[in-house]
């Protein structure tokens, strides 16, 4: 018996959750600030019509209830709380326990390292396993999308292989282990996904736009943010290729999306399945939609996501203009 506790109560920790809660070989724990809004029976809603009945074990917002008992402890949080939630559960976390974060690319191994013991094995998803939304709080998700492979980092631990064929088992898809936590924490999806689209949505000349209407994130995605997205692409890559990690071990955006210029990029996402219906952060006005900065598009993506990209960036003296220009845009608004 796998015991897997999930820290964090969002769309992903509600899939996963579910997920591996109808596996009869796992026993799921979560960690919540908010244990009196779940119940311990989850429906995850797949995109094939099925329900998944998962079932969680124990919900709790003390550590001490959860954590010591763990094999695996996933943290499903964006990245301001990582930092918190890794003190706060270091005093019951056991030498054998591994410790990951469901999305690398928002500082987890930078954190982790600091934080826990050195004898904890850490480990990490390059992107999520899966696209999905909170359906009703602590009770249902929609499982919207599925990825065909997933890429993993494991350190402190001579257990690597086996810890990635355990969560290929577990999440019932292929996973490769990366060379090292740059290669997970490294990413263009995100950081650079993200932050490009908000740029050109909300910045340069559309700086104080009110809109008439909600903007689809994804579905109305321009040429404009595909060419940025692909520039900021372009200079990433450069940074990637003064630092330790595996020529090659992430693909180009133009590459991971099968398109070749910015006409193609922005035809693709805007056609992706998974993303239908996704809105971007804005709030109503009584003159129109506004931007909304508190959102976790701006407060991740830019200081915990993008941050990292940038900062390496100048500590090799890589020259980034595209990248300075949407990161430094993005932290004025935050």
């Amino acid at each position: 018996m796998i015991n897997f506790c999930i820290c964090g109560g969002g769309s992903l920790g509600h899939v996963i959750a579910g997920y591996l809660g109808a596996n009869a070989d796992v026993r799921v724990s979560m960690l919540t600030q908010r244990p009196q809004l779940w119940k311990n029976d989850i429906e995850v809603h797949t995109p094939e019509q099925t329900i998944i009945h998962g079932h969680i074990h124990t919900i709790s917002s003390n550590p001490e209830d959860v954590i010591p008992q763990a094999n695996i402890i996933l943290l499903c949080l964006p990245g301001f709380a990582i930092k918190q939630q890794l003190q706060l559960i270091k005093p019951y976390v056991k030498s054998t326990t591994f410790v990951g974060s469901v999305f690398s690319s928002t500082g987890f191994f930078f954190n982790a390292m600091e934080i826990l013991n050195e004898d904890v094995p850490l480990w990490g998803f390059q992107r999520v396993p899966f696209i999905c939304r909170t359906r009703e709080y602590g009770q249902s998700a929609n499982l919207l999308g599925y990825k065909s492979n997933l890429n993993i980092a494991v350190e402190r631990t001579d257990e690597k292989e086996d810890f990635r064929l355990l969560i290929e088992k577990l999440f019932n898809t292929p996973v490769s282990l990366l060379n090292n936590f740059y290669e997970a924490t490294l990413t263009n999806s995100n950081p650079l996904l993200h932050t490009s689209r908000l740029y050109t949505m909300f910045g340069a000349s559309n700086e104080g736009r009110t809109f008439p209407r909600m903007i689809l994130f994804y579905e109305e995605w321009t040429e404009e943010a595909a060419q940025l997205l692909i520039d900021m692409d372009e200079e990433f890559f450069r940074l990637l290729e003064v630092l330790p990690v595996k020529p090659n071990y992430l693909p180009r955006i133009l590459e991971y999306y099968e398109s070749h210029d910015a006409r193609s990029l922005a035809q693709k996402l805007s056609s992706i399945q998974g993303f239908k219906g996704i809105t971007s952060p804005m709030k109503q006005t009584a003159q129109g939609w506004i931007p909304n900065f508190a959102s976790r598009y701006f407060t991740e993506d830019f200081p915990y996501g993008l941050h990292f990209i940038w900062q390496l960036a100048k500590e090799k003296g890589i020259p980034t203009p595209k990248i300075d220009m949407v990161y430094q845009w993005g932290m004025s608004k935050i």
